[in-house]
């Protein structure tokens, strides 16, 4: 090899050197500047990262908290890293002293140990405090309900009632063993409203307007089974309510025993409660379970008819009547044959 072959070589080999230097030192550069902490770690942010949702929206919420420089940054680190598929869902508490990088190594380590539960729609309060007991998640029902009638958390929603029945969106959620109930409380809270943007006539609603729909999704939650009978359901009570007809909900009635009976009867109907809408006219007081995005959806947008009855098959379906003679034809055919 010749001389000046070999300094070419030696000249190459250093050239690439220092190119390699220079693009480690400009991306730790940029790494600073754009990735580094957004403060001394004294804002605190609880991350929330649910099932299947897109790296996009944990960037986006990571942004609006204030918790990164650059959300084209952290999206660029994630696909340098291919770290976007394995981000975990879960409950991450994060500060703005953390850089981009220690965030995205926190969310993809899924080092909490998270606890998974599923509120199923309908459940009144007493039995979601049953659940999470089952879970480990709380001591006791009256522990969780104490939290419910939280006068905190009420003002800070405002919520018009002495209790959060109605307004704790039933759904799955996972949780890290020990935390504290106030935050799960307010972790279903929170879904309740977000649910609730995708409701175009729940915009800009006032509280006191908003209570009113609940308490009616509540009922129709309880009473309906099949989803597409539920706009005719609220249609039912409107109208009912419109015409000084008492509402006589079953659903009402159920709600006064600690577990729902399989079947009431006539003494169960005449109990001394402002819950009992066979005896009292009007809306019950409260919402009497908390209802799905199907039944508040109903609660605002009722179907309009001329029926005024309703009455349970044993297909699972509803019988809807505009007179009460009909309503007691129906009742002969499908539900007293039953028990002849």
């Amino acid at each position: 090899m010749n001389s000046k072959l070999k300094k070419y070589l030696i000249l190459s080999g250093l050239g690439v050197s220092l190119l390699l230097i220079l693009a480690l030192i400009g991306f730790f550069a940029v790494d600073e500047i754009k990735g580094g902490a957004v403060g001394d770690g004294q804002n605190k942010y609880e991350l929330i990262i649910d099932s299947g949702e897109p790296s996009s929206s944990v960037v986006r919420e990571l942004a609006a908290a204030g918790m990164i420089k650059s959300s084209v940054y952290f999206n660029y680190l994630m696909k340098f890293t291919r770290a976007g598929n394995k981000i975990k869902q879960g409950v991450y508490d994060i500060n703005d002293g953390m850089s981009s990088r220690k965030i995205l190594d926190v969310i993809i380590s899924g080092k909490v140990k998270l606890v998974n539960f599923t509120v199923p729609e309908g459940y009144n309060n007493r039995q979601i405090g049953d659940l999470l007991v089952s879970k480990k998640l709380a001591i006791s029902r009256e522990e969780f309900l104490k939290v419910t009638q939280s006068q905190a958390l009420l003002t800070k929603y405002n919520i018009p009632a002495k209790t959060l029945e109605g307004y704790l969106f039933p759904e799955t959620y996972s949780v890290p063993l020990n935390y504290p109930l106030e935050r799960i409380t307010e972790m279903m809270i929170k879904r309740f409203y977000k649910k609730l943007e995708s409701i175009p006539e729940a915009k800009d609603i006032k509280p006191a307007d908003l209570h009113f729909r609940v308490v009616l999704a509540s009922i129709v939650e309880r009473e309906a089974v099949r989803k597409e009978e539920r706009p005719m359901m609220a249609g039912v009570f409107l109208t009912r309510i419109e015409k000084n007809i008492n509402l006589e909900s079953c659903a009402t009635i159920q709600y006064l025993f600690d577990k729902p009976k399989k079947r009431l009867f006539e003494s169960d109907l005449k109990i001394v409660s402002p819950y009992n809408t066979y005896i009292n006219g009007g809306w019950p007081p409260g919402p009497i379970s908390n209802p799905g995005l199907p039944a508040l959806e109903a609660s605002f947008k009722p179907m309009q008819s001329d029926k005024l009855f309703f009455l349970l098959k044993p297909d699972g379906s509803h019988y809807f009547s505009a007179t009460f003679k009909e309503h007691l034809e129906a009742k002969k055919k499908f539900i007293d044959v039953l028990y002849q």
